[in-house]
């Protein structure tokens, strides 16, 4: 490794819809933005076949194809976008210091993190099968329940986030089974959520059950549900299968040095895409809890790109 380490204007950790749109405006600002793509380029949307709710493609688009369009772009103006993971953060350091795949060294004045979060599956075989296969397991009730209207489907999960998609398949699908692993009342979602839910009245609630497996050859045809308090197995046909057990923001190697939630979402000076780390801003799904779509990732991004640029007018001038 050289002794030299290049020293950035602009670092972009993470290659989703918010990091490019952050790329394509802090390209056209000439701040020369460089971006590391993190172990998959294009995020969570590379593993998407169709987005139908992404502004300007009436007839939808492949999530690899929307993600290239933005790639496109960002290198349009001229964005480096490099594959690697960023594995290490010094914020404290002046300029900032980052470590590329544990072993280049690099220095940036600015610094957008959009790192994304990643949903947390089941770990079933077939789960996994189908779900690369976009043969009907989706992480995503908002962006794939339309393509199950008035059919049967299943749910996991007990939180609020899992409610509230059930509530939200329950308008468009004849029939919602929501798989809960504990017993009559104990759901984690709040009072409210819950009583959503009990007051639908094509949603089914499974109590004490588990998923034991999926069935399907090409695409989802059914669920085997595992009773955990008499051990009994029970198929559902049903051909669309939803997990909302949560999401894990991508943003261990900021411990300590950003502000996070429990959950480890990055937190943000409210109204913008600012840290309390001078020069640092976090736009997407690893500050988004709330949100999780690709338009509204896109949009922060913009903002993050905004925000760094005013920054280095701001430190310029001083």
């Amino acid at each position: 490794m050289s002794n030299t380490t290049e020293h950035l204007t602009c670092l972009i950790i993470g290659s989703g819809p918010a990091g490019y749109t952050a790329a394509i405006y802090a390209a056209r600002a000439d701040m020369k933005p460089v971006m590391y793509t993190g172990l998959t380029p294009g995020g969570q949307l590379t593993e998407t076949t169709e987005v139908d709710n992404f502004p300007g493609y009436p007839n939808g688009v492949t999530g690899p194809v929307l993600m290239d369009d933005l790639k496109a772009q960002s290198e349009r103006f001229g964005t480096q976008v490099r594959f690697g993971l960023v594995t290490k953060a010094d914020l404290s350091a002046k300029p900032k210091r980052f470590w590329i795949d544990e072993t280049t060294e690099i220095t940036a004045d600015t610094v957008i993190i959009s790192t994304g979060a990643s949903a947390k599956w089941l770990g079933l075989e077939n789960e996994t099968r189908l779900r690369m296969n976009a043969g009907g397991v989706s992480a995503c009730a908002v962006c794939d329940g339309f393509f199950f209207k008035n059919q049967e489907v299943a749910i996991v999960g007990a939180g609020d986030t899992a409610a509230e998609e059930a509530t939200y398949l329950a308008k468009l699908c004849k029939k919602v089974y929501m798989i809960v692993r504990r017993g009559e009342g104990e759901m984690r979602a709040s009072k409210a959520m819950q009583h959503r839910v009990m007051n639908t009245p094509n949603i089914e609630i499974l109590w004490n059950s588990e998923t034991a497996d999926i069935l399907g050859k090409e695409t989802v045809e059914g669920v085997i549900v595992k009773n955990n308090a008499t051990g009994e197995l029970k198929t559902i046909a049903v051909t669309g299968f939803f997990v909302a057990i949560g999401h894990k923001p991508n943003t261990d190697i900021f411990n300590g040095q950003l502000e996070m939630d429990e959950l480890g979402y990055l937190q943000v000076i409210p109204g913008s895409s600012k840290t309390k780390v001078s020069g640092v801003f976090a736009v997407g799904d690893c500050a988004d809890k709330t949100y999780r779509q690709a338009v509204t990732a896109a949009g922060s991004g913009c903002m993050g790109a905004l925000d760094a640029e005013r920054y280095l007018a701001a430190t310029e001038q001083h």
